[in-house]
């Protein structure tokens, strides 16, 4: 391993991406594991990015409002859609959520079918690109996600289900376009699962899991040359793994 390669130009933007999504994902994945709906960000963040992938298709520039636009209007049309599968068929919700996953797939896909760079929008989907991230989309992202989280606890339970998926898509938007729909899905469960038995400051102990993931992991990933997305992943549940069993050995 060669410590000189760690550029903190490039680690820096990305560990703040991984923080400032991981200050947002994981009090909204407490909530998720709460109503156990675990599959909801696959899905919703699959819909956004078919708004993504329609932009492109129709010729919008990649970053530009228009994108940012058509990924936040998916999202929200998928949210308030859950929203009202949850009040009609709450027995089946989870099933529900699957198939709008596996629609929000396929449909990525038949998007993608003609398109001579698809497979590698689909992988940028899935495993985005943290390393690269720019820091002018950082503030933006730090701003909505700082409206997200004011939001999510100056509301409490009084914003409702509709107020729930509705921050939920806005942030789930945002941050899939930043660290790609894995990390998303990660962020959102693992901490939450990691600290799930604690009952005093859980929510310190998944944000500190989340945010020593994200270091551990792009300094592994720089160190083994390795794409960094899957090994913040692994990095998280190695991670979480070793909280949940520490946890566990204080409370025996």
């Amino acid at each position: 391993m060669n410590w000189s390669t760690l550029d903190w130009t490039i680690l820096g933007p990305a560990l703040v991406a991984g923080l400032l999504v991981t200050a947002t994902h994981v009090p909204l994945g407490m909530q998720v594991l709460a109503r156990g709906i675990v599959f909801i960000d696959l899905a919703i963040a699959q819909i956004a990015g078919c708004g993504v992938l329609l932009a492109d298709r129709l010729g919008f520039e990649a970053e530009g409002i228009a994108v940012q636009v058509s990924a936040l209007a998916a999202a929200l049309a998928g949210g308030l859609l859950l929203t009202w599968t949850e009040k009609a068929w709450p027995d089946v919700q989870e099933a529900v959520i699957g198939v709008v996953f596996v629609l929000g797939a396929t449909g990525g896909l038949l998007l993608l079918a003609s398109n001579p760079h698809g497979n590698e929008h689909l992988q940028n989907l899935l495993v985005g690109q943290i390393l690269w991230a720019q820091p002018k989309f950082l503030a933006a992202a730090a701003v909505v996600y700082a409206a997200v989280l004011a939001a999510w606890f100056g509301g409490g339970e009084r914003i409702g289900r509709v107020g729930f998926y509705g921050l939920f898509a806005v942030a789930v938007t945002v941050s899939v376009q930043l660290v790609g729909l894995y990390l998303v899905f990660a962020t959102l469960i693992v901490p939450p699962l990691a600290t799930r038995r604690m009952v005093r400051h859980r929510l310190t102990a998944a944000w500190i899991v989340g945010a020593l993931g994200y270091a551990a992991g792009l300094i592994v990933s720089t160190l083994t040359d390795l794409p960094s997305g899957p090994v913040i992943v692994w990095a998280l549940v190695a991670i979480a793994l070793t909280t949940y069993w520490t946890v566990g050995r204080a409370r025996a």
